[in-house]
């Protein structure tokens, strides 16, 4: 996939594609089925495939610090649209010029002139431009006249509700991990190289992989079972936390995977972790031994979850 970071880098030979616009964040199914009938009026047109998202996303940018949790890291996010065979992510700074464009002037300024784009696919709840004045029938009006044509694809609908980024937050805040997975039809992944720690875990008999989050506002909080990938060719049952370490101190929220009977070393590995079942909430311990003695419990539980002897 290529990535055209602002369209002051994009060449002559990024113009002609057929685009979809939006956050896309966590890739759920919804969003899923956008990029299909985007490849499928790819190969229609026999131009490449093209996703345009914002950075920061403009919740972040008019109000950060009530912004909601970020699902993906934009790192994964572009390794899941390569996967599903997007050929280029084009990063659309939010700034004061961009907040002040209707979607009239986005339209001819991003998508044709810049873009030059052929056909878009758009989900049905998407608004662009200054006081969300850009709609699906705003483009198809612009399409007409301006030699583009539109698909609106409607939302994906599980148990009685549509498949959005809100939702998935919303039950990964509850822990419902189930949830989550029936709006991804994954479950919900975190990544981070493995980073130097204290190796407390390890002299207490549960040595960590610990993970910078590289958020503000983490979508999971408490402890995990937990499959991890990257430590050894497939992916190895665990345990995992996700908080910021009460009983020794912490600080920054880290995430903290144990990998079951695992020996190597882990350090500098890019690591994905699959959370599978919520065992609680991230707890204080009055000392070392109440905290070895409940890691104990959780190692077992998690085992068990996960059907490993």
């Amino acid at each position: 996939m290529k990535i055209v970071r602002g369209l002051t880098n994009a060449r002559p030979s990024d113009r002609g594609c057929v685009l979809t616009i939006g956050n896309f964040d966590g890739m759920h199914l919804g969003h899923e089925g956008i990029v299909r009938q985007l490849a499928v009026r790819g190969r229609e047109h026999g131009l490449p495939t093209a996703l345009l998202t914002f950075e920061p996303n403009p919740r972040e940018y008019f109000d950060p610090a009530n912004a909601p949790a970020r699902l993906m890291r934009l790192r994964d996010k572009a390794a899941r649209l390569a996967e599903l065979g997007v050929e280029r992510l084009i990063l659309l700074k939010f700034d004061e010029r961009l907040r002040s464009w209707d979607g009239q002037a986005f339209i001819e300024r991003v998508l044709v002139e810049a873009l030059g784009v052929r056909h878009i696919v758009i989900g049905s709840e998407f608004r662009f431009g200054k006081s969300r004045s850009g709609t699906v029938a705003l483009l198809r009006e612009a399409g007409r006249s301006l030699g583009f044509g539109v698909d609106e694809v409607g939302a994906v609908v599980i148990d009685g509700e549509r498949v959005s980024s809100t939702r998935v937050r919303a039950a990964l805040a509850k822990g419902d991990l189930a949830t989550a997975r029936r709006l991804l039809g994954r479950d919900y992944r975190m990544t981070g190289r493995v980073m130097e720690g204290r190796r407390l875990g390890r002299r207490l008999g549960y040595a960590t992989a610990n993970l910078r989050l590289h958020r503000r506002v983490s979508p999971v909080a408490g402890v995990f079972a937990v499959r991890v990938h990257g430590a050894g060719d497939a992916a190895r049952p665990g345990v995992a936390s996700v908080g910021s370490r009460p009983t020794i101190g912490g600080g920054e929220i880290l995430l903290e995977a144990h990998v079951f009977d695992w020996h190597g070393d882990l350090y500098g590995r890019y690591l994905g972790v699959d959370f599978v079942s919520k065992l609680r909430e991230e707890l204080r311990f009055p000392d070392l031994d109440a905290l070895v003695a409940r890691m104990n419990v959780d190692a077992s539980e998690a085992r068990r979850i996960l059907g490993v002897g």
